[in-house]
C-alpha cells in the first residue's frame, strides 16, 4: 500500500490555523451566549409584564397570571427565535436559503416589536407619556380660555360703541330741545323720538355693563383651575389618580369656557341694532300749523336715516365679534400608558430606542456570527479535509484505527482434544 504525501502552501496554512483559532473563539462563546440570550430575553419579559399590568384594570389574581403568562410567552418566543437563527443563519451557505433566513428575520423582528416593544416602551415612558398627554391637553384647554375670554371682551368693548351712539342721539336732542333741528324749541315729537331711542341704548349699555364682572369672574376662575391641572401635570407621584383629579379640573374648566361663551353680549348687540332702526314708535306731530308739522316730519325723516346709518355701524362692530373665530372644543381623554407612549412617540425616541434594542440586540450577534463563519470557510477554502487534522484529531483518529485492527484480528484457535479411545478414532 502506498503513501500519498499531503502538501500544503504556507499561505493555507496560516488559514488553516487562523480559521481553527476563530473556532476556538466561537466554541468558548457559545458557553456564554445561551445565557445572555436568556438574560436579554427575561429583561424583555419583564418590562412586558410592567406593560401589560398597566392596560389591565383589574389587579386581581388573574389579571396577574395572564400578565405573566404573556410575559413568559414573550421572554420564551425571543429566546427560541434567536436561537434559531444564530445556529441556522451563519450555517446556511446558498443565497437562496439565506435570502429566506433574511426574511425570517425580519417578519420575526416585526411580531417581537409588536408583541413587546411598544409594551417595552410603556413601562420605561408610560409615566412620562401620560404626563405629556396632560400637558398638552392643557395647552388646549388654555388656549380655548384665552379664545373665549377674548371673545367676551370684544363684546364688553362694543359698549364704548353702544355709548358713542347714544351720546350723539342724546346731543341731537338737546338741539331739538332748543329748536335747533326742526325749528321748533321744546320736547316735541323730533325730541320724543330722538329720546326714545337714547333710553333704548342706554338700557343696553346697562345690561352690557353688568356682563364685565361676571366675565372677569368667569376668567379669573379659568386661570385657576389652569394653574392646578398644570399642577398635576408635574406632581410626584403615580400618575394615575393624578389622572383623575386632571379629569374633574377639565370638566370644571369646560363649564367656565362655555360660561364665557354665553357671557359675549356681541349677538345681544346685534340683535338690539337691527331693531334700533326697524322699531320706531312715530309719535303724533304737534306743530300747531302745516308748516310746523311739515318741518317736524321732515326732522323725523332725517333722524331716522341717521339712526339707521348708526345701527348699520353698530350691527357691523357687533357682527365682527360674532364672526371671530370660537373656541376650539376641547375635551380631556383619559389615556393609557401604551396608547401613549404611541401617540407622543416622538417625544421619547430615546426609550422606544432603548426597548426595541433590548429585543433586537441579539440579531447584531447573528450578523457577528455569519461573519465569522465566513471566514473561518474562508480559511479553509481550498484545503482538504485530510490536510486540516489538528494533533489531537491525528490521535484521535489513530486510537480509532488501531481499536478497530483489534476487533477485526483472528483470536488463538485452541487445540483440538484428542481422545485417548481408540475406539473413538477415526
Amino acid at each position: 500500500m502506498t503513501k500519498r504525501e499531503v502538501h500544503i502552501t504556507r499561505a493555507e496554512a496560516q488559514g488553516v490555523r487562523y480559521a481553527a483559532e476563530l473556532e476556538g473563539h466561537v466554541r468558548w462563546l457559545d458557553g456564554i451566549t445561551g445565557a445572555a440570550l436568556g438574560v436579554l430575553a427575561t429583561a424583555s419579559g419583564i418590562y412586558t409584564y410592567l406593560g401589560v399590568s398597566s392596560l389591565l384594570d383589574d389587579n386581581g389574581a388573574l389579571s396577574f397570571f395572564a400578565a405573566a403568562s404573556y410575559s413568559i410567552a414573550v421572554s420564551v418566543g425571543i429566546f427560541v427565535f434567536w436561537s434559531y437563527l444564530m445556529r441556522l443563519l451563519p450555517a446556511v451557505r446558498s443565497t437562496g436559503a439565506r435570502i429566506g433566513l433574511y426574511v425570517s428575520m425580519g417578519i420575526g423582528s416585526l411580531a417581537i416589536i409588536a408583541m413587546s416593544s411598544w409594551l417595552n416602551a410603556a413601562a420605561l415612558a408610560g409615566s412620562a407619556a401620560v404626563e405629556q398627554h396632560l400637558a398638552r391637553t392643557v395647552q388646549e384647554y388654555q388656549g380655548s380660555l384665552e379664545q373665549a375670554n377674548l371673545i367676551a371682551v370684544s363684546a364688553q368693548g362694543l359698549e364704548r360703541d353702544v355709548a358713542r351712539v347714544r351720546q350723539s342721539f342724546e346731543d341731537l336732542g338737546a338741539q331739538e330741545a332748543d329748536g335747533g333741528l326742526s325749528g321748533l324749541a321744546g320736547r316735541g315729537a323730533v325730541f320724543r323720538v330722538l329720546s326714545q331711542k337714547s333710553d333704548e341704548l342706554r338700557g343696553l349699555e346697562a345690561q352690557i355693563a353688568t356682563q364685565q364682572p361676571l366675565v372677569d369672574a368667569a376668567f379669573a376662575e379659568g386661570n385657576a383651575t389652569l394653574s392646578r391641572m398644570r399642577a398635576l401635570t408635574v406632581e410626584p407621584g403615580p400618575v394615575e389618580p393624578r389622572s383623575v383629579q386632571f379629569s374633574e379640573e377639565a370638566v370644571r374648566l369646560a363649564g367656565l369656557i362655555a360660561q364665557l361663551r354665553q357671557l359675549s353680549v356681541a349677538p345681544l348687540v346685534s340683535r338690539a341694532a337691527q331693531d334700533l332702526a326697524a322699531s320706531v314708535v312715530l309719535p303724533e306731530l304737534d306743530g300747531r300749523s302745516d308748516a310746523a308739522r311739515g318741518d317736524q316730519q321732515s326732522t323725523i325723516t332725517s333722524v331716522l336715516e341717521v339712526l339707521g346709518q348708526r345701527a348699520t355701524t353698530l350691527r357691523s362692530a357687533a357682527d365682527a365679534v360674532v364672526a371671530m373665530p370660537p373656541p376650539s372644543d376641547t375635551t380631556y381623554t383619559p389615556i393609557s400608558t401604551a396608547d401613549a407612549v404611541i401617540r407622543y412617540a416622538g417625544n421619547f425616541a430615546p426609550s422606544w430606542a432603548g426597548a426595541i434594542a433590548i429585543d433586537l440586540l441579539p440579531g447584531v450577534l447573528v450578523f457577528i456570527l455569519m461573519v465569522t463563519q465566513a471566514a473561518i470557510r474562508s480559511g479553509r477554502e481550498g484545503v482538504g479535509i485530510e490536510q486540516t487534522l489538528t494533533l489531537s484529531e491525528l490521535r484521535a483518529a489513530m486510537t480509532v484505527l488501531h481499536e478497530m485492527d483489534e476487533v477485526r484480528r483472528p483470536g488463538p484457535v485452541a487445540e483440538a482434544e484428542q481422545p485417548n479411545d481408540p475406539d473413538t478414532r477415526a
